[in-house]
């Protein structure tokens, strides 16, 4: 059954927007935030009328905001913003975003400070119920001054016009969709189009939906550590609690006690500790020596990431606002610099993430480094090649994520004949992280593919298997998906098949499912 979210003058949880954005919950306004509504649009409508310029009311925008407006041409004014403003380009970005974005916005017109009335949050509201998702292109906004072509998008829709998508995915006139659905369009009053894309909403719907997928990310990331640890015959010495309490940072501690619970009760590790293996070798490598220190670093950014988001949600976006006295004043709050940074700072997190784990699958491959498998984990080295080429993906990979580490938020060009001549670029910022992700992801699902393999050649598979139980519970889910070791097949399905493992947190429920406490 589809959740309910409640959009009232609070701030939304991060939860609320990811369940809105992805899994199409159902959205409702309280009653509260219809009288905050009701209440502010009182103000604006004194002012509709009066002869001193107000901006957003009586004014033109950006650097046309000395100009001003007739009272007779004051509606068409924000009809003619919203159709100016709606000049996207490029590919489509996808439904989540858009979903998350207009979540947002409807979120800050909740609060009753931005002064649109209740029917334009309402139409909003039923929108995202009838699963209408407005056609947007990834060009358009440069952060500042609100997500400005991708919010003007959404008002077109509201007006009904525009392109826009229906809950089955059709492409369709905005007006036709809507008729089908049921909603009246919104003829914009004063005030009401500059309110509706005056907002960080955009970079703010992906920060939390990153934000939501590095967390399972993060921990999926010490799963596929433990597992390397495991067949590359390292040592579990160095996760110890007390070794890390000397250097307490709280995300390197989660991490370093995922690594030790997943290796709990591993026959390798035994085996290795009691010199089974015949080899000698003081420490591991830093990539398997240093996984909760990189791991736990990535954790700490994004505790980071998610405590200037929870600033954000907090927020009432919007340029003027309406005072709680009653004043409709101009600000900056629309400048998104602190959501673009943690972007780009967590862009740089998940580049190395994953650059860690593929060195860490490189190591499965070389007959110098794997201590005892074949080279490249193939059947017949010569004749199969094994995994030497789902090597090169991952490097390939975390070779792009490096180029998308490069910050978004140091370049501004200014805008609008130089009043808006500093911007954020956090929506640029913003879509460089979701394809980050996608590839860490990928690179994550190569570490544990190779692992497996691995794991598989060094005990003979799952029937007798010498792994902990969270990895031969994670060896198992895998081999539903992926034959264990043989001859050379079609790689590239297979990858793909453990890559929606580790999507669809298969991996880490197979991992939990075996414990417990759930991994942190």
């Amino acid at each position: 059954m589809t959740s309910t979210v409640i959009v009232s003058t609070g701030a939304l949880s991060p939860l609320d927007v990811v369940d809105v954005a992805r899994h199409l919950a159902h959205v409702e306004l309280s009653n509260e935030s219809i009288e905050a509504m009701t209440h502010s649009r009182s103000v604006i409508d004194a002012l509709v009328t009066d002869t001193v310029p107000h901006y957003g009311v009586s004014t033109g925008f950006g650097a046309l905001a000395t100009k001003q407006i007739p009272i007779e041409l004051r509606t068409q004014l924000q009809r003619s913003l919203i159709r100016s403003h709606a000049a996207s380009s490029g590919a489509e970005i996808d439904r989540e975003i858009v979903r998350g974005l207009m979540l947002n916005r409807l979120s800050t017109m909740a609060t009753g400070r931005t002064g649109v009335r209740p029917v334009v949050a309402q139409t909003y509201a039923a929108l995202l119920n009838a699963s209408i998702t407005p056609v947007i292109g990834e060009y358009g906004s440069l952060g500042c001054s609100g997500d400005l072509a991708p919010l003007s998008h959404c008002a077109l829709a509201v007006m009904g016009e525009g392109k826009v998508r229906d809950a089955q995915g059709d492409l369709l006139d905005a007006a036709r969709a809507m008729a089908a659905a049921g909603i009246d369009p919104v003829v914009l009053a004063e005030k009401e189009g500059l309110a509706l894309i005056n907002g960080t909403d955009g970079m703010l719907g992906m920060l939390l939906m990153a934000a939501a997928d590095l967390h399972r990310l993060a921990t999926t990331a010490d799963i596929s550590a433990a597992m390397s640890v495991e067949g590359l015959l390292g040592t579990d010495a160095v996760f110890a609690t007390d070794l890390h309490a000397l250097r307490p940072h709280p995300g390197q501690r989660d991490s370093a006690a995922n690594i030790r619970t997943a290796l709990a009760e591993s026959v390798l590790i035994a085996e290795q500790k009691a010199g089974a293996h015949k080899f000698t070798r003081v420490q591991d490598a830093y990539s398997l020596r240093c996984a909760p220190q990189v791991h736990g670093a990535v954790r700490a950014t994004l505790a980071h990431a998610e405590s200037v988001a929870a600033i954000e949600l907090a927020s009432a976006i919007d340029n003027p606002v309406v005072t709680f006295d009653g004043r409709v004043e101009s600000n900056g709050n629309f400048h998104g610099a602190p959501i673009g940074y943690v972007l780009d700072f967590l862009a740089i997190a998940v580049a190395d993430l994953a650059s860690i784990s593929e060195r860490r699958t490189d190591r499965f491959l070389d007959t110098a480094r794997n201590h005892g498998l074949n080279a490249f984990l193939a059947d017949d080295p010569g004749v199969d090649s094994g995994h030497m080429i789902a090597q090169y993906t991952a490097a390939g990979i975390v070779s792009e994520l490096k180029r998308l580490a490069v910050p978004a938020s140091v370049d501004s060009i200014p805008s609008s004949a130089m009043q808006e001549d500093h911007v954020s670029m956090g929506w640029h910022a913003g879509l460089k992280l979701r394809k980050a992700i996608d590839g860490l992801e990928r690179v994550l699902s190569i570490e544990l593919f190779t692992s497996a393999r691995a794991l598989d050649m060094r005990d003979g598979g799952l029937a007798t298997s010498k792994s902990s139980p969270v990895i031969t519970a994670v060896r198992e889910v895998i081999r539903t998906k992926v034959q264990g070791p043989g001859t050379d097949r079609f790689l590239a399905p297979e990858i793909e098949a453990v890559r929606l493992l580790v999507a669809d947190a298969q991996i880490l429920n197979a991992a939990n499912s075996v414990l417990k406490t759930p991994l942190a």
